[in-house]
């Protein structure tokens, strides 16, 4: 009788432990690092909270999202050079398929992966121009004219930068019935009035914001209204061009990292939020295009209609852009030159 009850003890004993261990895993501290883009920090700065607290209730965890924040192409060579990012919320294609062509840090059908090609978001190039707009910009051609300064990201750097350059190539191609040379002489004085090529969207915001240089600055559209929002009435206007290229926000999971922290379930989970009505809300808010169709609906008045052309429509493929016009010796480099 003694021994049955002593077995009972030390079983249950054990069995406290099994809880008290299963709790703490429960509710151990979990963090991950999403790499991201210049101008995206408030908005997932936003985003966080909101996941985290959701995760938390889910799951018990007590989780924290840390946040990176350059151009986009450079936050690309630094996971590369060993940057340990769990997820990654860039601006273009390329700088996460280098991720999946380099060290497979990302899944080779990452675009696959998750809705809309992993674009949860989508914006396109606008202007940002001088309250009252007094040099009376419309569209892209007003900005080869010689009396209109300009500042956008370097195309280089900055996948912000090579959706305006490959904008105003599209714009030009289709105005003048596809002639490529006519195109290229369109975009040698358009970089002819650039005053300043920061390395990203943010640096340029802060030239022509807070350094008051140039006449016009080129970047997301979310970046324009987002800046309008936090300025003076009437200290800018927003002018949205009548052709564009679609700006897709791609994003992964760097399942390489990821896996060996730890935090692929999370990761993985913090990109479907994106896609979520709540999450959706929370990009519109800043401005984002979004996909989800009440969200949409809800949020119609605020987004001009402009004419949309794909990187694939134009140029056949962001590899093919990427070659032709940015590679070293491209058509970006030699436009520079002359």
């Amino acid at each position: 009788m003694k021994e049955t009850t002593m077995l009972r003890k030390i079983i249950a004993i054990a069995l406290i432990g099994l809880s008290s261990t299963a709790t703490n895993l429960r509710a151990e501290n979990v963090e991950i690092l999403n790499v991201s883009y210049d101008i995206a920090r408030e908005l997932y700065a936003k985003i966080n909270p909101v996941f985290i607290a959701k995760w938390q209730a889910e799951t018990g965890q007590i989780l924290s999202v840390r946040q990176s924040h350059a151009g986009s192409s450079k936050q690309a060579r630094a996971i590369l050079q060993g940057l340990q990012a769990d997820l990654v919320t860039f601006n273009q294609v390329l700088d996460v398929q280098v991720l999946a062509d380099k060290g497979g840090f990302v899944s080779n059908s990452w675009q696959a992966d998750l809705p809309n090609n992993a674009s949860p978001y989508y914006s396109l190039p606008a202007f940002l121009v001088r309250g009252g707009n007094p040099k009376g910009i419309k569209d892209w051609d007003d900005l080869a004219r010689d009396d209109v300064s300009l500042v956008f990201p370097n195309p280089k750097t900055s996948g912000n930068g090579r959706y305006t350059y490959l904008s105003a190539y599209a714009f030009a191609l289709n105005k003048n019935g596809g002639d490529h040379k006519a195109a290229e002489e369109f975009l040698r004085k358009i970089l002819k009035n650039v005053a300043v090529f920061d390395t990203g969207g943010r640096g340029a915001t802060t030239t022509f914001v807070e350094r008051g240089i140039g006449d016009v600055l080129i970047t997301f559209e979310a970046e324009v209204e987002n800046i309008r929002a936090k300025e003076a009435d009437g200290a800018y206007d927003r002018v949205v061009p009548s052709i564009s290229i679609l700006a897709e926000f791609p994003v992964a999971v760097v399942e390489k990292i990821a896996k060996s922290r730890g935090t692929e379930q999370v990761s993985k989970a913090y990109l479907d939020f994106l896609y979520s009505k709540e999450g959706q809300e929370i990009i519109v808010s800043f401005n984002n295009r979004v996909n989800h169709p009440e969200v949409v609906k809800a949020n119609a008045d605020n987004f001009p209609q402009v004419k949309l052309f794909t990187v694939e429509d134009v140029f056949g493929s962001w590899p093919d852009a990427n070659k032709t016009h940015f590679a070293t010796d491209g058509v970006f480099d030699r436009l520079q030159r002359r």
